[in-house]
Parts: C-alpha cells; sequence; structure tokens
C-alpha cells in the first residue's frame, strides 16, 4: 500500500495503522531511491484530485493494480495510462454532490450580492462614514447556464430553479429528457446567461473550454462561478476581464495552480475567492473517507473497485 500526496489526516492515520501503508517521498531525491528500492512492493496506491499517480510513477510502480482516489475529481491521474497496463482508477461520486453544488450556489449568491464585500465596509467602518453600500445584482430569475450537467451539475440546476433561475447547459451531447435548454457550444451557452458556473470534470479534454472567447461573450454584465477545476477556464483571460470590466464578476473556488491565487484579484470587490473547500464539510469529507476506504478494501478483497471511473 502505498499513499501518494497528503490526505484527510485520519485516512493517513488508517492507512498507516490498518494498513501499513508506505507514504512516497516528496523530494525527487527521495522519491527515487525509493522507488528504486521499493516500487515494486506496491499493488495500491491511495492518493487525491490535487496529486495523482501520472504515467511516470505508475511505470515505476510495475505491480500497481489500483489508483484509490479520494475526491470525485481524477484529472492528475492518468487514466488512459492506467488503462493500457490494466490498472484500476477509482474516485468518490455522489457522496460530495450536495455540498458542492451548495458551494456553487452559495459563491453565485455571494459573487452577485456583494456580501463578503459587504461584511467587509462593515467592518472597516466605512458604513457610518460613506453610506450605504452599492446597490448589487439580483439572483433569482437570473439566466444561469451550466457547463457539466453531471451529477454535480444537475444538483445546482434543482437549486436554482427554486430561485426561479431559467437553466441551460452545455455537454458533449444533450441529456434525453432533461428539463433544460441544450446549447451546443461554451460559447452559445455564454451568450444567453447572465451567470455560467462551471461544473464540468478537470484533465486534457476540457482543459481551456472556458476560453477567452467564452469570457468575452459572457460580458461585462455576466459572472463566471467555477467550482469544478481551474484547469477549464483560461485563467488568464479570466483575470483581464476581471481587471478591465469585461466581465461584471467571479465566484473561484479552483485555481490554475493551486494554492497560488492572481494576486490582482484580492482587491476586487466582485470577486470571491475560497480555498478550493467546495467539499469541506465534515459530513462530506467523513463519507469520502469511507468510500475511499471501501474502495481500498474491495480491490485487496476481490480486485474489483466499488466505484470504478
Amino acid at each position: 500500500m502505498l499513499q501518494v500526496g497528503p490526505l484527510k489526516p485520519s485516512l493517513e492515520r488508517t492507512l498507516a495503522e490498518d494498513y501499513a501503508a508506505a507514504v512516497l517521498p516528496d523530494s525527487a531525491a527521495e522519491r527515487a531511491d525509493f522507488l528504486t528500492r521499493r516500487g515494486a512492493e506496491f499493488t495500491a496506491a491511495v492518493t487525491s484530485g490535487r496529486t495523482g499517480v501520472d504515467a511516470d510513477l505508475m511505470i515505476a510502480l510495475p505491480n500497481l493494480g489500483a489508483v484509490i482516489n479520494f475526491g470525485v475529481g481524477y484529472d492528475t491521474t492518468d487514466v488512459a495510462a492506467a488503462e493500457t497496463r490494466g490498472v484500476g482508477v477509482s474516485n468518490t461520486p455522489d457522496v460530495l454532490t450536495d455540498c458542492v453544488a451548495d458551494t456553487a450556489v452559495g459563491l453565485m449568491i455571494d459573487t452577485l450580492r456583494q456580501f463578503s464585500a459587504s461584511d467587509r465596509y462593515v467592518r472597516a467602518g466605512r458604513w457610518p462614514v460613506d453610506g450605504n453600500y452599492p446597490l448589487t445584482r439580483q439572483v433569482s430569475n437570473t439566466r444561469v447556464g451550466i457547463i457539466g450537467l453531471g451529477r454535480i451539475g444537475k444538483a445546482i440546476a434543482l437549486r436554482l430553479s427554486a430561485f426561479g433561475c431559467r437553466i441551460s447547459y452545455h455537454n458533449r451531447h444533450a441529456i434525453a429528457d432533461s428539463p433544460y435548454l441544450y446549447e451546443a457550444s461554451p460559447l452559445d451557452l455564454a451568450s444567453n446567461v447572465d451567470v455560467l458556473v462551471v461544473a464540468a470534470a478537470g484533465g486534457e479534454g476540457t482543459r481551456g473550454l472556458v476560453s477567452r472567447e467564452v469570457i468575452e461573450e459572457l460580458g461585462p454584465r455576466g459572472y463566471l462561478i467555477n467550482i469544478a477545476r481551474g484547469s477549464v477556464v483560461d485563467q488568464d483571460a479570466l483575470v483581464d476581464a476581471l481587471l478591465n470590466g469585461k466581465l461584471a464578476g467571479a465566484g473561484l473556488d479552483v485555481f490554475a495552480d493551486e494554492p497560488k491565487v492572481p494576486e490582482e484579484l484580492f482587491a476586487l470587490n466582485n470577486v470571491v475567492l475560497l480555498p478550493h473547500v467546495a467539499s469541506g464539510t465534515e459530513q462530506t469529507r467523513a463519507a469520502m473517507e469511507a468510500l475511499t476506504l471501501r474502495n481500498l478494501d474491495s480491490f485487496l478483497a476481490t480486485g474489483k473497485l466499488v466505484t470504478p471511473v
């Protein structure tokens, strides 16, 4: 058993105490020596969407049979290489859907209504000096486009429907019997909405899907909310649009090079920045941990994964 990258502390303890898991060293020199000496020992690796297992690491683990991923996102693991080598990959779907959808809606409300900025305004003592906070954008009855109408995207749409929002979406393919309007491209979607919510999976297939052109089409009255992966959005184009009034605002839980966040955004009241906490509740992380261990136990006992990707 091999732990790759940092994990939830209680999961790390369980792996160490109950599975005698080794931890892959961080430094390149120590890692190379470790893999040369012990790489053939490991049949399973437990990692997260922030670290993953790339093709080179798989080669260094010749007897690897499964990559057990703590989290729903697995874009940092080379799934194509895993398939070629007969390595199974699992994730933890469903158990974090509600919390991530809640975060998307919370980010949207905060971004449009500027509640965090209003809180800072009060704390800075500006209300009695400068008067009432400027008017902001209504959330209810807005036109919302969702990129990625999977489990999480559907949960976001359900919540926003209760706000009277008109929902449209873009996927690789239209979903049969969906009550929401399908748009054939992200550009088409952006041209017809007030708010664009990014809920697509990460990876090379979606890298830069929300391009400079899509951001420009969303326009100076449009908002972008991202709870997916930073790689899905052209971050340079997004920062440029926000700094130059080409976008009304953004709510971001994810970034291109975490934990680095563009410092140019720090002073903007129309931008809400979160440190990748969409699934960060005690209940959800406990459920993710339990499903991670179920996948691990199943693989060790039967060679099969409970939630393969």
